[in-house]
């Protein structure tokens, strides 16, 4: 059994491997909808022979409905498998069987699903054939990828949320089988921001084929046969830059200002999209973020979070140190204004102790009131360090900064006082650096004023990164000087528990192991419970389901710093 790609539509474009195969079989296969014509047939026809046995399969169901009680999938099921025994009749008499298929026979093409049935029984080869990706290119005249970038190709029967959100996050990319779809697939293109360079390709190299601009197709008039085209960014972007505007270096203060513009340079106003690269590398990247900043002219951003970004040829780079945050905002706006799409990178999410507010701040003044500015939120710190450690933050919580650079400390101070004895779940950013050392110390002593001592603490540093260290310790053993500016701390509350799970973890009662017998196999993991204690009424305690409130040391309920803290905590009554 052969599986032989015909190419897109152009019987020129027939492999001569393709042809010696025809020649050479007993029997000629191919697919057809019921009014009998095959796309397939029409481009092998001068080199089928009388003498050839051909054998069409016919689908039950194209574009219509079926009542198979398997519904479509079903009836093509039982399709397939009818195919495939017809076919393995002429395989048994020892005839040699060609199934054609138009482009190639593996990229969505139905031959697979013979193979998938027969291959293993039969001899089998595959002759590869020209797809309709590589013909539409080919009409279109432009490339589809270039260097690093990656080509997606897709279906156009997804989702419509899920083409938007990898069209997002595409640098190329094709849409396939359009059709009744292309009214979903030209929304998705357009909500992906990518409308304004999407192509549209009908029937390539066969006849009747046309080519356009996706945004002006009417989509009463597409085809099944039609793709759209998302063609290489690289293609699109402006030439180079000269030496004097590259400030793709570290400048280890503001960034470079000789790229700068000009107050009212520009007869076209850019924009500018501020996003967050999460706390490490690609893996972290929401697609709509990977999106912009591939669309990006410029990206603008402290020199650590612009490393994490891929380097695209023609886009510029302007990296800076992480202490000018008002003067990389001022200078990103300004390269929106001389009409450049630029990126503001920023760790974790800009909208947490990042870029966000200082680029909204200036953006709010003038010139720069008329600057397009979006924000697309990012993994941020506290999420993903709790998600390696468990659910720390299954409760409510607080998130504060301990860095005195923009506050001073009696304010740091009060509010995680107010935190504390609201007994709140604390994730506490920029815990210490080189020149803060003293913060973190502090902060244990103001914290177990309010919390017992082996109230939980997560220790995060570096988390996706080649350094991630995630630990578990009691606070009064939180040691400043494990603590970095790479380091994130997640102070449990009251109610916060600890406890190990997996081979090893437990005592075989289904509690899990806490340590206090030796018992220190499996992982560690942390959590807070979602229900919270109910206070004790005013008249004292012995009220049924009433619990000790949580409060400060000294206080009707506090915990007491001398029992030990429960590994898990009591059942819900729930399920």
């Amino acid at each position: 059994m052969y599986g032989v790609g015909l190419g897109p539509g152009d019987p020129s474009l027939m492999t001569v491997r393709a042809v010696q195969v025809i020649a050479e079989a007993d029997v000629i296969a191919y697919h057809s909808a019921r009014h009998g014509r095959s796309i397939a047939r029409s481009i092998a026809a001068e080199h089928l022979r009388p003498d050839h046995l051909e054998e069409p399969l016919v689908y039950p169901v194209t574009t219509g409905t079926t009542d198979h009680p398997g519904g479509y999938r079903g009836a093509m099921e039982d399709f397939y498998t009818e195919s495939a025994a017809r076919l393995a009749v002429h395989l048994d008499a020892g005839r040699t069987v060609a199934v054609i298929a138009e482009g190639d026979p593996l990229f969505y093409g139905s031959y697979m699903h013979m193979h998938k049935r027969l291959a293993d029984r039969y001899p089998t080869e595959v002759i590869p054939g020209v797809t309709s990706v590589s013909a539409a290119a080919a009409r279109l005249g432009t490339p589809l990828v270039e260097g690093e970038e990656v080509l997606t190709i897709l279906p156009g029967t997804l989702p419509e949320e899920e083409l938007t959100a990898r069209l997002a996050s595409a640098d190329s990319a094709v849409v396939m089988k359009l059709g009744r779809t292309f009214p979903a697939v030209r929304r998705a293109v357009e909500r992906a921001g990518r409308l304004a360079d999407a192509r549209y390709v009908e029937r390539a190299t066969m006849s009747g084929e046309r080519t356009g601009a996706l945004a002006d197709t009417d989509p009463d008039s597409v085809p099944y046969f039609s793709v759209a085209v998302l063609p290489s960014r690289v293609d699109a972007r402006p030439a180079s830059p000269s030496p004097d505007t590259d400030t793709s270096r570290d400048t280890s203060t503001a960034p470079e200002t000789d790229a700068s513009p000009e107050s009212g340079s520009s007869p076209e106003t850019g924009d500018v999209v501020v996003v967050g690269t999460g706390p490490a590398g690609p893996l972290w990247l929401t697609p709509e973020t990977r999106g912009a900043l591939a669309a990006a002219d410029d990206l603008v951003g402290y020199t650590t979070y612009l490393d994490r970004v891929p380097v695209r040829p023609g886009q510029r780079r302007h990296g800076s140190d992480n202490k000018v945050e008002s003067e990389r905002a001022e200078f990103a706006l300004d390269l929106a204004r001389r009409g450049r799409r630029v990126a503001v990178v920023s760790g974790g999410d800009p909208g947490v102790f990042a870029m966000a507010t200082a680029v909204l701040e200036v953006a709010s003044a003038d010139p720069y009131r008329n600057v397009p500015v979006r924000v697309l939120p990012g993994v941020t710190a506290a999420n993903a360090a709790a998600a390696r450690a468990g659910a720390p933050l299954g409760h409510d919580y607080a998130v504060l900064s301990l860095s005195d650079r923009l506050k001073p400390w009696e304010v740091i101070a009060e509010r995680l006082h107010a935190a504390a004895a609201a007994d709140l779940v604390l994730a506490l950013y920029n815990p210490g650096s080189r020149s803060r050392t003293w913060q973190v110390g502090k902060a244990r002593e103001l914290l177990l004023e309010h919390r017992a001592p082996d109230t939980p603490v997560v220790i995060g540093r570096d988390v996706g990164g080649p350094e991630e260290s995630v630990r578990i310790v009691r606070l009064a053993d939180l040691d400043p000087a494990q603590v970095d500016m790479r380091t994130i701390l997640l102070v449990g509350s009251s109610q916060t528990v600890t406890a190990r799970r997996g081979p090893g973890s437990g005592n075989g009662d289904g509690r899990g192991g806490d340590g206090r017998n030796g018992d220190v196999g499996g992982e560690e993991i942390v959590w807070t419970p979602r229900r919270y204690p109910e206070a004790r009424p005013a008249d004292g305690p012995g009220t049924p389901g009433a619990s000790d409130a949580p409060g400060a040391p000294g206080t009707p309920g506090a915990p007491d710093a001398s029992e030990p803290r429960i590994s898990t905590p009591d059942p819900s009554p729930e399920s």
